[in-house]
């Protein structure tokens, strides 16, 4: 039997989650029926019942460990694709160690499983401050509808985070806006990672100039991370006031050249008459 694993040293934000991709082969005489998951310290040689994360035998009595019912899930259900691949949603620093894969099955008929060696090291770093968040907000001009969009930060963010925005007037008052949200997958169907992304649709006007817009967001565990731009609106008097600017020095330059000739052909004619 061999089983591969990315194994994962690297930094992995808390309250976001993580994918473990994993395979597996077995004998010719073995058919898999299920995979059991479990997490247990690096000391020992191998992980035990109590160590449990993930049965995929809903009718099993092996439960999982306390607080990993319902964060983690396969990415794949058919067994028999050989795909052992599972995510770990809403991270915990908790979740920081050793994961170790068995499939159990039958064996010429007979109950049997492997308990493969190989594991997966994840680790969970609690930042002080999340990422914050990516707005963008296009050119806008009074009276014509625009939208903002705000996206949340990672590409596997775990248990859908709740975004929200607010507008801080002149005054310093706020008030909540609800928008619009979208999520998006990734290419990957089975990659379970999306992108979480909130717009905000609106008509523009003077009153929004020079006002902020903050898109919040809070995820699972009561993390949250912000970001605040500055709103700017073209207004149209502002494009009247260019257009009149333009024609007025059009004027002036015209006028100014016309003089100068006229001067020029007067100072021909006064050398000429000396």
């Amino acid at each position: 039997c061999e089983i591969c694993l990315e194994i994962l040293l690297t930094n992995i934000q808390a309250g976001l989650c993580v994918v473990i991709p994993c395979s597996f082969t077995t004998a010719d005489e073995f058919t898999p029926k299920h995979t059991v998951w479990y997490k247990c310290e690096t000391s020992q040689h191998s992980c035990s019942e109590p160590d449990i994360i993930f049965h995929s035998n809903k009718n099993t009595d092996k439960k999982a460990q306390a607080g990993f019912e319902g964060r983690v899930s396969r990415l794949e259900p058919d067994v028999s694709q050989n795909n052992c691949s599972i995510i770990i949603n809403d991270l915990k620093e908790s979740d920081s160690g050793s994961y170790q894969l068995r499939v159990t099955g039958e064996l010429n008929g007979k109950e049997d499983g492997f308990t493969f060696i190989p594991r997966v090291t994840v680790s969970i770093n609690v930042l002080d401050e999340l990422p914050k968040p990516r707005v963008m907000i296009p050119t806008l001009t009074e009276g014509q509808q625009a939208t903002l969009t705000c996206t949340a930060p990672g590409l596997c963010s775990g248990s859908v985070p709740e975004i929200t925005w607010t507008w801080r007037g002149a005054g310093g008052t706020e008030s909540y806006i609800k928008g619009n949200r979208t999520d998006f997958n990734t290419d990957n169907p089975k990659s379970f990672t999306q992108r979480h992304i909130s717009t905000l649709t609106f008509n523009p006007s003077a009153e929004h100039h020079n006002t902020s817009v903050t898109c919040k967001v809070n995820f699972t565990g009561r993390k949250s991370t912000e970001e605040t731009l500055t709103v700017n609106v073209n207004c149209e008097w502002q494009f009247l006031e260019i257009i009149i600017a333009f024609l007025i020095g059009a004027v002036l330059s015209s006028g100014v050249c016309f003089l100068a000739k006229k001067c020029y052909r007067y100072r021909i004619y006064f050398c000429s008459y000396y």
